[in-house]
């Protein structure tokens, strides 16, 4: 074992970067008299920044080639180092956004804040490669907890409380549901590892008459509440409204991208090696016999699209609009997993880069006004167009890409799940899909119509002067969204190789 220990770690070092730099940055931020000093914090965040980027810089010397760690506990390929750029890229992001916002620089410890952006990116660093049932409950609890704190960050509004005790709930019964699926599954297959459980179910053993197989049906089921549950899919979506309300603004954003990256990786790497025939490789995923569960996540997937969009139709308080949008977008996403190719999940990753812009862009602008202007409410953002124009233009053109029009990126990126779902003769979902990107275009509208068809409700029609670092953070995020829409080859590439040599 301790050989094993051994032979693993160089193959492990972005983790263990981004586990020292929590460490080493908590060490910094108490020793340094934090409270005293409000630019410590400042100072522990250009650290934790460091570390970001030097873990990011270690990532192409991690050998893709699919292979094992320590056992049977992590894995490493292709598929993982994917998702593990989207984390680190976000979270560099978001740090950096983080420095800007006016409602995180009254905090008094914001340095602790820089600290816990690390400790949950090494939680969702873990979901991308855990293939053990351990690893993947740890790697879960690491983000979560991590997350509670985060999203009661702000203790002076009462909102940011109630978003982190509501958190704390859901998530500590979605953890206690999952635990208990798992502690089914071993005892029914006396496997931890995933692919030993997929072997043990491709033996036969769990027929449907077979005595466990219902035992066998609940437990999958219950782990996949743990799972629903992080990546917001309805009926798990219950805490994502008041969070992504309560919580600081780029908080909302890490949990509307990074993490609900992280949790579609481990969903896709559990379901796609423990249910799915490993003896065939042809670009096609073949479910194992009586393991239908592209269907479950067919419906899942409706569900998730349908109310998202729906209930957002309602929403005045922007931030609880995206987050709304967040949980139709998941169930957009989950799309892709329906159909059991690697074209279906090619396209997943696809939609997450282009994700990554237009929703961390639609976040940015969001905060940006709202330490100008005081408020998240729709009614707010009457005549902004006239105010400030190239805010606004940035604002029209994230709706727009979310909405998944041309020639922005999020028409390339519902293009290939619609395309995907279609060639798996799934019809009737990408015209659910359609209709549901119909929905979306509404309430978007409405945004679109107070910047730029209706007076400010108070008469105020002065200018709202922006930093330059704003219009130039605006316009960095607005390329990707225009470029990405018309010159898409490379990523569409990448995100297939990434696919075809998953270890399953």
């Amino acid at each position: 074992m301790i050989e094993i220990i051994f032979n693993s770690i160089p193959s492990f070092w972005p983790e263990i970067t981004m586990s020292l730099t929590f460490v080493v940055g908590m060490i910094v931020e108490f020793s340094t008299g934090r409270k005293d000093k409000p630019s410590t914090g400042m100072t522990t965040g250009l650290f934790v920044l460091a570390g970001f980027v030097i873990t990011i810089l270690q990532l192409p010397f991690q050998n893709p080639e699919p292979r094992l760690l320590f056992d049977t506990m992590y894995t490493i390929d292709p598929f993982a180092l994917f998702f593990k750029y989207l984390i680190l890229a976000t979270g560099i992001v978001i740090i950096v956004f983080s420095m800007q916002s006016a409602e995180l620089r009254k905090q008094g410890n914001i340095g602790e804040f820089f600290c816990f952006i690390a400790a949950m990116t090494f939680g969702m660093l873990l979901m991308t490669g855990a293939s053990h049932l351990l690893m993947i409950y740890l790697a879960i609890e690491v983000v979560s907890i991590s997350s509670f704190i985060l999203a009661g960050f702000s203790k002076k509004i009462n909102r940011s409380s109630e978003a982190a005790l509501k958190y704390v709930l859901f998530g500590g019964a979605a953890s206690g549901v999952m635990l208990y699926g798992m502690s089914l599954l071993y005892g029914m297959t006396g496997a931890l590892d995933i692919y030993s459980i997929q072997s043990g179910l491709a033996s036969g053993v769990f027929a449907p008459h077979a005595a466990d197989f219902g035992a066998l049906m609940l437990a999958i089921i219950m782990i996949l509440v743990g799972f629903g549950y992080k990546i917001s899919a309805v009926p798990f979506h219950f805490w994502t409204p008041d969070v992504y309300e309560g919580a600081p603004i780029t908080v909302t954003a890490y949990l509307a991208v990074a993490s609900k990256a992280a949790g579609f990786a481990i969903l896709i790497r559990f379901f796609y090696v423990t249910f799915f025939d490993s003896m065939i490789d042809i670009g096609k995923w073949v479910s194992l016999p009586h393991f239908e569960w592209n269907i479950v996540l067919a419906v899942l997937s409706v569900l998730t699209m349908t109310l998202g969009n729906v209930i957002a139709v309602w929403q005045d308080n922007l931030k609880r609009l995206l987050a709304y949008s967040s949980i139709a977008h998941a169930g957009y996403i989950l799309m892709g997993a329906v159909v059991m190719t690697d074209l279906g999940i090619s396209a997943m990753l696809v939609y997450f880069v282009i994700y990554f812009f237009m929703n961390l862009g639609a976040f940015y602008v969001v905060m940006a006004v709202a330490d100008r202007i005081g408020s998240e409410h729709i009614d707010d953002y009457r005549g902004l167009g006239k105010r400030a124009p190239i805010i606004s233009v940035g604002l029209s053109v994230f709706l727009v890409s979310l909405t998944g029009l041309p020639p922005l990126a999020g028409f390339i990126g519902k293009w290939m799940l619609f395309s995907a779902v279609v060639e798996a003769n799934f019809i009737w979902l990408a015209v659910i899909g359609v209709i549901n990107s119909a929905i979306s275009l509404y309430y978007y509208a409405r945004i679109f119509r107070n910047m730029y068809l209706r007076e400010p409700m108070n008469g105020d029609t002065s200018p709202i002067t922006f930093s330059p670092l704003v219009i130039v953070t605006t316009i960095l995020f607005i390329v990707p969204n225009v470029v990405l829409g018309l010159y898409f080859g490379p990523l569409i590439s990448y995100a297939q190789q990434s696919v075809q040599i998953f270890l399953r």
